[in-house]
Parts: structure tokens; sequence; C-alpha cells
């Protein structure tokens, strides 16, 4: 009679983990020029003086990073009119999300949320063994603040608000999500994860800082969108001192690296032209979703530097199609495809990709 030798064990809540889905980059084809729509990012690389930075953090790179993050805190309090003490940073606001989730939820507590929504959600979520409950958007891709309101009970420790919402697109107002955060209990934890912020056009934008002067709101921001960052891997949390004292005790020691940290406050100090970069890529969208409306689609309104197709079981027909033309776009299966607004000769393809679609 044998008998097996026992093996380490993962938590069980591991086996519930869903995996993410990055965004494929383009596969080279002879005589093709092809396109990575597929992951958000900024097409435009980082200003010179910006490089400049990093080249000099790299040069010393034998050295730990500044744990503290001081000379980013001291840039982004003065940026924000907040105290430094206010702010967390992490490798991507999606590892400050970790941290928050982290410090604020034990096992069998809730997270309430849109769904569909950022997809790093849930599997932040089951890292620390709580619960997600989700709250399915309205037809037009928009949180239902109301339902999202009613879900939140006795367990909920945390709810997250992505505005703009990643991957439909639409953007929560103001004035609601102020409506919101009075219907929400004091002791839950509200989260404006605004990764998109900077390309909000909305007649009523909402202001994550000003928002997180309640003792239950935080705001989350990156520069890996805007800022053209997402290689370095460097985002950030404002809120209350005591929420970000518990997120920075959560976070990896020297998690930051140098060159992130020297980026990020030489971003800051090119915010002018780095925006004026925002502005071209907002000119995109708009003549983007023209020429889609033009066409007879009817998309959610893109308020990130994205747009969203809601094509169901026709996924992936779209995003093959997609690919076969030479832009790689990131489809969703059985629900949608998000297409990032890159560069102006990328767009034409997907507006051409799209007609075609249309026709067939």
């Amino acid at each position: 009679m044998s008998t097996s030798t026992p093996t380490p064990r993962p938590r069980a809540t591991v086996a519930t983990i869903p995996a993410y889905v990055p965004g494929r980059p383009p596969v080279p084809r002879p005589g093709q020029q092809v396109f990575k729509l597929s992951s958000n990012e900024n097409p435009y690389p980082p200003l010179p003086g910006v490089l400049e930075e990093v080249a000099r953090a790299v040069a010393v790179m034998n050295r730990y990073p500044d744990m503290g993050c001081t000379d980013l805190y001291a840039a982004l309090a003065d940026r924000l009119g907040v105290r430094p003490e206010q702010l967390a940073a992490g490798t991507g606001s999606v590892a400050v999300l970790y941290h928050l989730l982290q410090a604020y939820c034990d096992p069998g507590d809730e997270v309430v949320y849109a769904w569909r929504s950022f997809e790093a959600y849930p599997i932040a979520v089951s890292v620390v063994g709580a619960t997600s409950v989700q709250v399915a958007l309205t037809a037009d891709g928009r949180h239902d603040l109301d339902a999202m309101a009613a879900a939140i009970g006795p367990r909920t420790k945390v709810v997250l608000v992505c505005t703009p919402n990643n991957p439909t697109g639409p953007a929560v107002g103001h004035a609601e999500l102020v409506a919101f955060l009075d219907r929400v209990p004091s002791h839950v934890l509200v989260v404006v994860d605004e990764a998109y912020r900077e390309f909000v056009r909305h007649e009523d934008p909402v202001d994550g800082v000003a928002l997180a002067a309640r003792p239950n709101v935080v705001a989350m921001r990156t520069f890996a969108k805007a800022y053209g960052l997402a290689g370095l891997r460097i985002g950030y949390l404002v809120g209350p001192e005591e929420i970000a004292a518990a997120v920075r005790a959560c976070s990896l020691p020297f998690g930051v690296s140098s060159p992130a940290q020297v980026a990020a406050i030489a971003s800051l100090a090119a915010t002018d032209a780095l925006l004026a970069r925002v502005e071209a890529l907002v000119a995109e969208r708009a003549r983007v979703t023209a020429a889609l409306a033009d066409q007879g689609w009817e998309l959610p309104d893109a308020q990130g530097n994205f747009v969203w197709f809601g094509l169901g079981e026709r996924t992936a027909e779209f995003a093959a199609a997609a690919e076969a033309a030479g832009i790689v776009v990131r489809p969703f299966a059985g629900e949608g495809v998000r297409v990032t607004i890159g560069e102006s000769a990328a767009n034409d393809v997907l507006l051409e990709v799209a007609a075609r679609f249309r026709d067939a």
C-alpha cells in the first residue's frame, strides 16, 4: 500500500483567483504596419527631460530607492494641495489597490463594484480572501449607483468606483457621486479610481481629491496613462492620513523604483506639455467616435482613451478582423471589444475595420 508524500498547498482562495489577461502585442507582419491598441497605453513616448532624469537614476541603480518617496510626495502634495501624509504610492494604482484591500479586508468581507469594470478588481479581492459583490452596469455601460448603494450590506468593507469606467468608457458625474457617497455608511471605504481622469470631458467631472476630504473616501490615480509612464509602474492614492498610513504599512518595501519616482516628478513638472498630448488624444477620440456614429455604431460615451464595442457573441470575430488588418484590440469573450485611441494611422485602420464589420 503506497502513501503519498504531503506537498505544500496554497491557501484555498488562490484557486479562485481569476487570471489577468493583458493586452497582446501585435505580431510583426511583412509589408504591413501593425499597432497595439489593446492596453490603453499612451502612444507618445516620454518627454526628453523625463528620459534624462530616468537615465540619471539608472546610473545609480546599485542603490535602493527612497522608500519614503519623499521628493515625489512633496511634488504631489504641492500640485494637489494636500499634505504628504495623505499620499501612498505603489507600483501602479493597481498595486495601491492591493495594499488597500490588504489593510482593510478580512476573509469573507465584501467589496462592491460595478461589472464589467477593471479586470484587476476581482483578482485583488480574491487575493485577500474577500468576496466580490458585482453590480451590473446599465445598458449604456454606466455605473448604476442606486443599485450599488443597495448592494452595500453588513459585510461590506470597500466600494470601488471606476470613473471613467474601464472598459466601457462612461464617467460618473461629480454631483451624482456626492449623492452616492452620502448614502454610503461611514465605516465603508470608497475608492474613486481615476486612472483616466485627464481624458474626461464630462460636463460635471469628478474631483477625487476634493472628495477625499471625506473620512471614508480615497482617490487613486496613475502616471501610466496620460503621463505615459506605463512601463515604470507608478500610481498613488490620496486620502485621509489614517487610510494613507494603513496603505503604506502594507506596501512592499522599496517597491517604487528610483527611475519611476524621478520620472513621475519630472512628468509633473512637464504637465503642460503632457496635457497638450492628452488634448491631441481627446481630439482623436472625438474624430473616431464621430466617424463610428456616422457608420451607425451606437457606443457608450467614451471618456477615457478608448472606445467600447458591445458585440456579445461577435466579439472574437471583430478582434480577428482587427488583427488581420494590423491592429490588436482587447476582446472580452462574449461581451465586447475595447480599443485604445492610438496613433492617427492606427485609428484610421480601426475605422476601416469597423465600417467593413457593420456592412458584413
